[in-house]
């Protein structure tokens, strides 16, 4: 039989008690917000997401079309930086790590990599090369360098040793202090000016915005990066293969493939014979993006000598075979 208007259903009770006994253990009056509910507006799709707001970002420089796409494709690569921050905030509070529970935040972290990965035909084939050549100058000093969320991840996945020079570590010593490490640290390298190794514009800008958030978020990660979380488990779980394998694929996606996309997007749009265009922010691109020059690695443990030394050579030569053949 129906409840008649002025009835509650036993559910519908069950509930109001519940919340009875939610509001009540703080002190709080259930009817007040009972009202406030009343007068409440539904949730909406495009309200919740900030839809309007969302589209109303890009803000092109020119009017040259296709500089719609090049801001939209960063955002959204911005936007999925995020999302991997939101996966290394959660590993790096885990007191009491799991192989499933790294497993699992590890490989959501490489979906959101590989997903970038395979988009990144967008920034190669998806804009006409004249226009970008043509916006592209009045981007100038900024470059995808500046992107501080990358640098969050990179130093979020490892001890901040593997992000520098093996050579000016060495000169460090064991008992260098964070700031020292962060002041020598491999990106420093990567926005000079060629003719005479000084700081280019992009860097400098990207270090007075940048450089005390950086130099915290290192020291808060010091002992909260993935491998120091990884040293928590018992010593068989270190081991464990599925773990292994996520560790190992999270070192190729940042540290191989996704510079490699820049390296095939800038060798399309900048590589003319018998000289390369300079990137915007200055930087040696020809130089900067190879993962066989860098060769950073999050986890050298994990990769046998030969790995090593190999790292990003063949995928380099393949990168520029694909691209000069269209």
């Amino acid at each position: 039989m129906l409840n008649s208007p002025d009835e509650f259903s036993p559910e519908i009770l069950a509930q109001l008690r519940r919340l009875q006994q939610k509001y009540a253990a703080d002190g709080q009056d259930l009817a007040a917000y009972l009202e406030g509910l009343y007068y409440a507006d539904y949730v909406n799709y495009w309200d919740y997401i900030e839809l309007d707001t969302l589209l109303s970002l890009q803000r092109p420089l020119t009017t040259i079309p296709d500089e719609r796409i090049f801001i939209m494709y960063h955002q959204i690569t911005e936007l999925y930086f995020k999302l991997c921050l939101c996966e290394y905030e959660q590993i790096g509070g885990l007191q009491q790590p799991t192989v499933g529970e790294l497993v699992l935040r590890i490989g959501r972290i490489n979906r959101y990599f590989e997903n970038l990965i395979d988009s990144f035909d967008v920034m190669v084939d998806g804009m006409d090369k004249q226009q970008f050549l043509q916006f592209r100058m009045a981007l100038m000093p900024a470059s995808g360098f500046q992107s501080v969320q990358y640098r969050m991840i990179e130093i979020a996945s490892t001890s901040l040793d593997n992000l520098l020079d093996k050579e000016k570590r060495r000169l460090l010593g064991e008992a260098a202090a964070y700031d020292e490490l962060m002041g020598c640290i491999y990106w420093k390298a990567g926005a000079t000016i060629e003719e005479t190794g000084a700081k280019a514009l992009t860097l400098i800008q990207f270090e007075e915005k940048y450089t005390q958030q950086l130099t915290a978020h290192a020291a808060e990660y010091k002992d909260r990066n993935v491998w120091s979380v990884l040293q928590r488990l018992p010593l068989e779980d270190q081991q464990h293969p599925r773990l292994l394998r996520q560790l190992k694929q999270l070192d190729v996606n940042v540290n191989v493939n996704w510079p490699l996309m820049h390296f095939k997007s800038a060798v399309r749009y900048l590589e003319r014979d018998p000289t390369a265009i300079a990137a915007t922010g200055g930087t040696n691109w020809k130089k900067y993006l190879p993962p066989k020059f860098q060769k950073r690695i999050f986890y050298p443990q994990l990769w046998s000598a030969q790995e090593m030394e190999d790292w990003g050579k063949g995928w380099v030569e393949s990168i520029l075979e694909d691209v000069r053949s269209k």
